[in-house]
């Protein structure tokens, strides 16, 4: 087995994937990717063989259901994706030395009267099925002996459609957005992402990880920055949740905690500002509609 091989699932089409598989290439690594236009991943049988055939030392599990909403409607996917194939790898892996990454969400807390960040620590209570599912894979990981579990959030990059992307495409359209106000997270870049995971992968971490940028935003401030860095004149309007009906609910706050990062390895997320800025300067002309 090859301390340098990783296999990404979901690598090809996904932005975490895709993401995750540029920083292997740059620092080295021999990467392998599968994700569902491989095969099925949900199929035990294909999915050990095709980890059998690339032997790699470290699996990246960037595959999920995230259509939230859908999720509702739609639970029994949800639950095959987000559970059934993280309860896949774990048998799979159990007596084979392959370290795991697995990505979870923020959606797993309720965001109930809270104003303080969450850490690894803090009880979970999901309120919608995706979350619900997405817990429901980080416990059947759980006693998985070389594994860690890096809950993230708001997830902007390169490679798919995004919140960020899909703002600046309505705001290039539209004189005035309306943009929900009053939920509030971690907005997080795909690429700073793949550096805090290949961070824990490097320190072999096991366990929960919250790796998100550092601060907070809502949706709305996410979107106004994201807008005035496009150098676009669109007013954007703060509106509360009741105003903008979902399906799922969200946790009005869900703002997650890296201090065991920090703890740990002494690594400090830069500020989603930050990162928010250099994924539209570098990205400005893919994210001008024509």
């Amino acid at each position: 087995m090859e301390e340098k091989k990783i296999l990404v699932l979901g690598g090809k089409t996904g932005m975490l994937g895709q993401a995750l598989v540029k920083t292997g290439l740059a620092q080295g690594y021999d990467v392998a990717t599968l994700g569902r236009e491989d095969g099925d991943m949900t199929d035990f049988e294909f999915l050990k063989e095709k980890i059998r055939q690339v032997n790699p030392h470290c699996i990246f599990n960037a595959v999920a259901y995230t259509a939230v909403d859908n999720a509702e409607d739609d639970e029994q996917n949800a639950v095959t994706v987000n559970k059934r194939l993280p309860e896949m790898l774990a048998v799979i892996l159990k007596d084979l030395p392959v370290y795991l990454i697995h990505y979870s969400t923020d959606f797993v807390f309720s965001g109930r009267q809270r104003n303080l960040p969450y850490t690894e620590k803090d009880s979970t209570e999901p309120l919608s099925v995706y979350g619900a599912t997405k817990l429901a894979g980080e416990q059947a990981l759980s006693k998985l002996d070389s594994c860690a579990v890096l809950r993230t959030a708001w997830l902007f990059g390169e490679g798919r459609k995004n919140f960020v992307s899909t703002i600046l495409k309505f705001a290039q359209e539209r004189d005035a957005l309306r943009v929900v106000a009053d939920q509030f997270g971690s907005p997080t870049y795909t690429r700073d992402l793949a550096e805090m995971s290949f961070l824990i992968m490097k320190n072999h971490g096991v366990g929960l990880f919250h790796a998100v940028n550092s601060g907070q935003a809502s949706w709305c401030d996410l979107a106004s920055e994201a807008v005035k860095l496009f150098n676009l004149p669109t007013f954007v309007e703060p509106i509360e949740t009741k105003d903008w009906v979902q399906k799922a609910v969200r946790p009005k706050y869900s703002v997650l905690s890296t201090q065991k990062l920090q703890q740990l390895y002494g690594y400090v997320p830069r500020p989603w500002t930050q990162a928010l800025q250099e994924y539209i300067f570098e990205n400005m002309e893919t994210l001008k509609i024509r």
